[in-house]
């Protein structure tokens, strides 16, 4: 019987052999997600599935990257722990594997670190059908090139991630969500302030809910903690805000979880297509970057460091401009067509000498969906 690793050594000679393009595909639930260009053959990667290993007392876990994200969560929700920079799923069909090849993260981001800072150890398979093995399951072992947090990010173009152990961490103690009305300059400032003091922040956002009569601004706030840390910080930050004009109160979980779940998996009424014409940009920043002069609806996540703009494809060079001269970046992540707009913003040449070279060494024949990443 041909395993599953196997099989997919075998795909990847055939494909150098005729030199045809392979696209690493999942759950399919983050497609839309970089460049596009078609021509390249399926390589579905769901059969490589489950849990390796899983040592709750060492908050670490070993698993194949076909395993489903959401079977993930519930495994270690049942030991009282959890992927602490909620990666969004995009849908139920969501992979481990896709979650560290789009790596991305949720509204936690800011206070707990990137995906990349989770991953300790993987397992690949790269263009000349090697597997290869880098990393390990404890910081310490991390040393020389960190290939494994390279993979994160890195969306199928250096190989097919198998095997991958992450950093988990126990769930918080506590949480609350503080609602806040306040517009985007005081929001900033105020989430500048609190940064300064000793709070548990954990994640924030700002946007201009069109629900409300009239529409408001709102700042969700939440906290993660220690019981004492969080129910002392509460009524501080409650009063702070109302001193500022503002008003502010304390959410009910019950109505609190699904808001920030509606963030994480962008199903919150924002994140709607405005119209045909427009796409979803994610400008990201630095944390104390002002108010961006456009005039185009945003929601700000990580404390400021994460924007999302609805905008015509016809205006990505001002917004470019606009991000790069407050010190960060523009990606058009949802609402394009191939060729239309480059989705990344171009990279300073030595970042480029660099990312070609790595995929040079990891796929020398060109196998995988270079494109992806625009290079």
């Amino acid at each position: 019987m041909v395993s599953v690793i196997s099989s997919f050594q075998e795909r990847i000679r055939q494909a150098a052999a005729s030199k045809r393009t392979l696209r690493i595909q999942g759950g399919n639930t983050k497609h839309f997600y970089g460049e596009h260009k078609t021509g390249h053959d399926l390589l579905d990667v769901r059969e490589h599935t489950g849990v390796v290993s899983y040592e709750p007392s060492e908050l670490v876990v070993t698993v194949r990257g076909g395993t489903p994200l959401a079977e993930l969560e519930q495994l270690l929700s049942t030991r009282g722990q959890c992927l602490a920079y909620e990666p969004p799923h995009f849908g139920s069909a969501a992979t481990v594997g896709g979650m560290v090849a789009a790596g991305l993260a949720g509204p936690s981001r800011a206070s707990t670190g990137a995906l990349r800072d989770h991953v300790l150890g993987a397992r690949m398979i790269n263009g000349l059908a090697e597997e290869l093995t880098f990393g390990g399951q404890v910081m310490k072992n991390v040393a020389g090139y960190d290939v494994s947090r390279v993979l994160a990010g890195s969306m199928g173009t250096l190989g097919i991630v198998t095997e991958v152990s992450l950093k988990v961490l126990p769930t918080a103690p506590t949480e609350a969500t503080l609602l806040c009305h306040l517009p985007q300059h005081q929001a900033l400032n105020q989430l500048h302030r609190w940064g300064a003091q000793a709070l548990p922040l954990n994640a924030s956002c700002w946007w201009h809910d069109v629900k409300y009569a009239p529409a408001a601004d709102v700042l969700s706030v939440r906290l993660r903690g220690a019981v004492a840390a969080v129910e002392s910080a509460c009524p501080r930050m409650i009063a702070e805000v109302q001193a500022s004009g503002g008003s502010a109160a304390r959410l009910d979980p019950q109505q609190a979880l699904p808001v920030w779940q509606a963030i994480r998996e962008q199903t919150l009424s924002f994140f709607q297509p405005m119209s045909a014409d427009h796409a979803l940009w994610r400008l990201s920043l630095p944390q104390t970057a002002p108010v961006l002069n456009l005039p185009y609806p945003v929601l700000i996540e990580w404390h400021g460091g994460l924007r999302w703009l609805w905008a015509p494809l016809s205006v990505a060079q001002q917004l470019r401009q606009a991000a790069q001269q407050a010190g960060g970046h523009a990606t058009l992540f949802r609402g394009h067509c191939a060729g239309e707009v480059p989705v990344f913003s171009e990279l300073p040449v030595v970042q480029q000498r660099i990312q070609r070279e790595l995929q040079q060494q990891f796929d020398p024949h060109g196998v995988f969906n270079t494109v992806r990443l625009g290079v």
